[in-house]
């Protein structure tokens, strides 16, 4: 059986075993399935372009014609040189004998009794890759190798705040690093602004910074943070929401606090929270008690459904109700 783990998989794009011509790629991660079956079909002809070298067929071209893969996989090119397959879909090929090209699958997330992945993991010509999303350790590679072609280097609090805005999908998260490298052009480092102007879910953590100040008693922070939420199109009920969640948050820390837990074990709770929000949080957890808390969780409930029935006033109302927990908490402290 020959089912690859995740951390042999980059090994066996790079260095292909002859004995095994047929590849399965596979997995959630999309993006990642498309890069290495891109780099197989770079690395099994010369030029891609060709039609006499490289051969596609979908699911459409095996139905009507069941055979044509493994002609295809078997089929001498006419001009000679080295020739590859790239199909969607292969179990014919696979009670074949062994074909004389390298076959690459493209599929989706398959479980393990799907027959495709069942058949590629057991026939001994044949390899499975699994392309799931990229762990941290495998962002900070790709992170690092992005911003080294572009001829940049990154601040610790930008790489930090990077990663968890990435991951989901390896093209989207180069697109995401392309972009960013382009923003930065010119500069020698990418700073944290950096990341927060262009990174597209990096949005989250202008309205946690907004949310935080809100409660830390920062009024000034958080109406320039407001006012820059807005001017990005951030909607008031968006941000409403996300005080919501954060009161919660604080709420359910504070109980433990009450409870006799520590402050770093309360903080610790709070989850996902990014390392630059952990001292404004402990400030919010200083200052306020749960029961003042319970009390502008309602408040700023009343304001939520107050926003939706009055949407022409949703950002005075969104506005002023951070304005007066801000101003809450600094009479707190």
């Amino acid at each position: 059986m020959v089912a690859l783990k995740a951390f042999e998989v980059d090994k066996f794009v790079a260095r292909p075993d002859p004995a095994r011509p047929v590849a399965l790629v596979f997995g959630p991660d999309s993006g990642l399935v498309r890069e290495r079956v891109d780099a197989f079909v770079r690395a099994s002809v010369d030029d891609p372009t060709d039609p006499f070298q490289l051969a596609r067929l979908e699911g459409d071209d095996l139905a009507s014609a069941p055979t044509r893969l493994v002609e295809e996989a078997n089929t001498i090119p006419l001009f000679g040189g080295r020739r590859a397959v790239w199909v969607k879909v292969g179990e014919t090929l696979l009670s074949a004998p062994t074909p004389t090209c390298r076959v690459v699958i493209e599929a989706g997330d398959l479980r393990r009794s799907a027959p495709l992945r069942m058949l590629c993991e057991r026939a001994k010509s044949a390899v499975a890759l699994p392309c799931y999303p990229d762990d941290e350790k495998a962002l900070a590679r790709l992170i690092d190798d992005e911003v080294r072609a572009a001829g940049l280097s990154i601040a610790t609090d930008a790489r930090a705040a990077l990663l968890p805005l990435l991951g989901s999908d390896r093209l989207a998260s180069r697109r995401e690093l392309d972009k960013l490298a382009l923003f930065a052009h010119g500069k020698s480092c990418i700073e944290l602004a950096d990341v927060i102007a262009v990174v597209a879910d990096a949005s989250s953590l202008a309205i946690d910074a907004l949310v935080d100040a809100a409660f830390a008693g920062r009024t000034a922070e958080l109406e320039a943070e407001f006012g820059k939420a807005r001017t990005a199109g951030t909607a008031p009920g968006t941000i409403v929401s996300a005080a919501l969640r954060q009161l919660a948050q604080l709420h359910k820390a504070r109980l433990a606090i009450e409870a006799g837990a520590s402050l770093e074990a309360a903080t610790a709770g709070i989850q996902p929270l990014h390392f630059s929000r952990k001292g404004t949080v402990e400030a919010a957890l200083r200052i306020w008690t749960a029961a003042h808390l319970k009390r502008a969780m309602a408040q700023l409930a009343e304001t939520a459904l107050d926003a939706r029935k009055r949407p022409t006033l949703a950002d005075a109302l969104a506005q002023r109700a951070l304005l007066a927990i801000a101003v809450s908490a600094r009479r707190k402290k």
